[in-house]
């Protein structure tokens, strides 16, 4: 087995970033197209009753990406620092945004997705696996957030798309 194909190779390993960064900016571009054409009193509409509109929805993956940003900053930049659960009952920042038009709110999500993911593409192999602490996860890197974060927001994405479709045909 050459280098280039053995599993601990950390190129392998930095190819397994990439992918994770392409999948935050895909799942960025289907947060868009699901988005696309639809005005704020579409986005604020609560398609299902007591559940969550397509803007509350971007909302709060706009606050969970921001609260991951600042946990991957941490790890980053502290010694193996304490990362602190979220509960998105009662946040404040969350209600702050869904106070705001849902278009601007959507494209400033967009843009802070670019930013994130265009960092996360220049770090080093290594730094991928500086650690924090995390009371509910016995081991917690900046993988593991990334990763959980992708796959968080993947439920979400399903969950725009029921909620998109009784306001109007799906852009391609």
């Amino acid at each position: 087995m050459s280098d280039h194909s053995h599993p601990s190779n950390g190129h392998d390993k930095h190819a397994a970033h990439r992918r994770l960064v392409d999948r935050l900016r895909s799942q960025g571009a289907e947060i868009e197209r699901l988005t696309r054409g639809l005005d704020d009193a579409q986005l604020s509409e609560r398609t299902v009753p007591d559940k969550w509109s397509v803007k509350e929805l971007v909302c709060h993956l706009w606050r969970v990406q921001r609260l991951f940003d600042e946990r991957i900053e941490a790890m980053l930049t502290r010694e193996d620092p304490v990362l602190l659960p979220y509960t998105p009952d009662n946040d404040t920042d969350f209600e702050k945004l869904v106070a705001h038009d849902g278009t601007e709110t959507r494209n400033a999500f967009l843009a802070d997705r670019e930013r994130l993911a265009d960092r996360l593409l220049e770090l080093k192999p290594a730094a991928w696996h500086r650690g924090g602490r995390h009371p509910e996860y016995p081991r917690f890197d900046v993988h593991f957030q990334v990763e959980y974060m992708a796959h968080h927001e993947a439920h979400h994405i399903y969950q725009l798309f029921q909620r998109r479709l009784p306001l109007g045909k799906l852009p391609h």
